[in-house]
């Protein structure tokens, strides 16, 4: 089957845009995620807060987060621990961003808290870029089964119908 088939048929599968929420107290963090991340398919979400981003996954379905660890009030390890505990948001992968260093303590308990990744500032943009498109791709295909097992559902129960059991 060729490319362009599949994404025909893929066009048909309703499959949601793909967003990704970055969450950092510092304005200018969030502009330079948005200008190195902005050439991929996906909608860009920005929180300065933790509790401004839980209130975004609860709204709204994201396909990967990428959180910073040092914020004032409630801080990326905190925010990651109340994803996990949400079954809404339990399975949402998060890449953290930290200007630390690569202090073990503070990775072991992000990758405790529900990180998949860390990223380091300052952030190489080719890396931030291959693993945000990373995520997308695999969410993307999760979205392609999902969808594909909910048409075939509905096909099957329209048969039912159709001709009873």
């Amino acid at each position: 089957m060729s490319d362009e088939q599949t994404k025909s048929q893929d066009d048909e599968l309703d499959i949601p845009a793909q967003n990704v929420l970055m969450v950092d107290d510092t304005p200018e963090n969030l502009v330079a995620l948005q200008v190195v991340l902005e050439d991929l398919p996906c909608n860009l979400v920005s929180a300065t807060s933790g509790a401004e981003a839980l209130g975004k996954l609860l709204k709204q379905e994201f396909s990967l987060v990428l959180l910073d660890v040092q914020m004032p009030e409630m801080d990326g390890f905190e925010v990651a621990e109340i994803m996990r505990s949400n079954k809404r948001t339990m399975n949402v992968p998060i890449i953290f961003v930290t200007a630390n260093s690569r202090d073990d303590r503070n990775m072991r308990r992000g990758y405790q808290s529900g990180a998949v990744d860390y990223l380091f500032k300052p952030i190489d943009p080719t890396m931030l870029c291959s693993k945000v498109n990373f995520f997308l791709q695999l969410d993307y295909q999760k979205k392609r089964l999902e969808a594909k097992l909910r048409r075939s559902r509905e096909s099957a129960e329209a048969m039912k119908a159709a001709y009873g059991e």
